[in-house]
């Protein structure tokens, strides 16, 4: 169910990419027209302020560091032009095998998804999401159901299409929700944690560490100061962006 070493060492390079509406709210603010940012523009943020973006901003980069790798990969997704919109990868190996790659909900590793590969299997698996098992089964028309074990008995289900979208059908769900701030900030990203990998997650200004053990709730405050500091020692984002980030929503929350 793992990836091949080709497509596991582009995916690799993006291990220390958090995913967050943050820095949709802070380039909201900068005066452009076009929201979306290109992968060169995301770059030059990174490295100015070590961010970088949502789940269309991820998938943006990795197909582009796919192509650049010749690893063939396209978009999928679902929910479009909505607040709900989700985006994803399909990366393809030698064989023509497909796996999924989801920056956007901060996946331990690209998993396969072709379920007639003599690979494939249905079982419960450790060690590609963080917090979870996660089980694999094909369903009529392209499309994939995920479970989600989690400790303590708890489950959550994810559907997606496999279906390629296409590129300016990705771009124009893009710009979409790239112009659409929630009022509710969301920062994701993961952290070692004992003998594993877990899932940090900052949300409507509360903490959450998503672990093999379970569900462990964090700080609560209302204080920007406070998450400021937070953040930036879990991702090194530059303090005077999460200082305006964060202000964006305190002054979108007020209004």
């Amino acid at each position: 169910m793992y990836p091949n070493q080709n497509i596991l060492h582009t995916w690799k390079k993006f291990d220390r990419f958090p995913m967050e509406t943050l820095t949709k709210a802070w380039y909201f603010d900068q005066g452009k027209e076009k929201k979306q940012r290109d992968v060169s523009l995301m770059k030059e943020h990174r490295e100015q302020y070590g961010i970088t973006g949502n789940c269309f901003d991820l998938a943006l980069w990795l197909l582009d560091e796919f192509k650049k790798d010749g690893i063939t990969a396209y978009p999928i997704g679902s929910k479009f032009n909505t607040e709900k919109a989700h985006v994803a990868v399909i990366a393809l190996d030698e064989k023509g095998r497909g796996y999924l790659c989801d920056l956007g909900d901060q996946w331990l590793t690209p998993i396969l998804v072709d379920t007639s590969a003599e690979d494939y299997t249905n079982e419960k698996l450790t060690g590609f999401f963080p917090g979870a098992k996660i089980q694999i089964e094909r369903e009529k028309g392209g499309l994939i159901y995920i479970q989600y074990h989690r400790p303590n008995g708890k489950a959550s289900t994810q559907t997606f299409n496999l279906n390629p979208i296409e590129m300016s059908e990705f771009m124009k769900a893009a710009e979409f929700s790239q112009n659409h701030i929630h009022p509710i900030p969301l920062f994701e990203c993961r952290i070692p944690y004992e003998d594993e990998i877990a899932h940090w997650e900052f949300y409507n200004w509360e903490s959450f560490l998503s672990t093999n053990n379970g569900l462990h709730r964090g700080d609560q405050s209302d204080s920007i100061e406070h998450w400021v500091d937070v953040i930036h020692e879990k991702s090194s984002y530059s303090k005077q962006f999460l200082i305006e980030a964060l202000t964006k929503y305190k002054n979108v929350t007020n209004d």
